[in-house]
């Protein structure tokens, strides 16, 4: 893909988010090196840092995506789903993610977080071949975007070789999910449990191609 002039400028606002944080002053400092005018900032990121610091997380998110598709995991479900939080770690660094989940941990940026997060779940369930078209959408993705929210802040704050303690994190708490959708199938396995799922939930499909949480697009 072609780098574009906003992709050139979140690289040079980038190196400046260590000293800066991740905010219409590394944007700034981007800008003035690329010898970009300081007007077409707002055009590039009309929401400051909270803008690059999306743009940051969805970058890595279709890094993920692509990977995914390139590179397919192996391996029992759980272990795949493991896997494909632990890549998705590598494609970010550290003090870049710090940063930027203090801009978006403010209150006005609260729905663009929690997209974020959803998104990266869809990813993920997405890239392991996930079909479902009900409710069973929405609750894989939101049971995922739990978890890959723990794991962050406990990636974070991480100092064990490798983030080892990190791995294992990971391990339990997908152990969680996989709990929690090995009950769901048995729950479904009850007698008339099918109808009643179908009367309460049955008009809930997923979202298609209407720009809704989930459903990612390029930054």
């Amino acid at each position: 893909m072609a780098e574009t002039e906003r992709d050139k400028l979140m690289d040079a606002a980038l190196e400046h988010v260590p000293f800066e944080g991740m905010n219409d002053a590394a944007l700034r400092a981007g800008a003035q090196d690329i010898g970009m005018a300081v007007d077409l900032i707002r055009v590039h990121f009309p929401q400051g840092g909270a803008g690059l610091a999306a743009a940051y997380h969805r970058r890595a998110d279709q890094q993920l995506r692509e990977s995914l598709a390139e590179t397919p995991l192996e391996g029992r479900f759980r272990d795949k789903i493991s896997a494909a939080v632990w890549r998705r770690l590598g494609l970010v660094q550290p003090e870049l993610v710090r940063a930027g989940a203090a801009t978006l941990a403010l209150p006005q940026n609260a729905a663009l977080a929690a997209r974020l997060v959803w998104e990266t779940a869809d990813v993920i369930w997405t890239g392991l071949g996930d079909s479902s078209d009900d409710v069973n959408w929405y609750s894989k993705r939101a049971t995922l975007s739990a978890v890959i929210s723990a794991t962050v802040l406990f990636w974070l704050g991480d100092e064990s070789p490798d983030h080892a303690e990190t791995q294992d994190f990971i391990d339990r708490r997908i152990d969680g999910v996989m709990r929690f959708e090995k009950v769901k199938a048995q729950l479904r396995k009850l007698p008339g449990a099918e109808t009643l799922t179908n009367v309460a939930f049955g008009w809930i499909r997923a979202p298609r191609d209407r720009g809704l949480p989930g459903k990612t697009t390029n930054y």
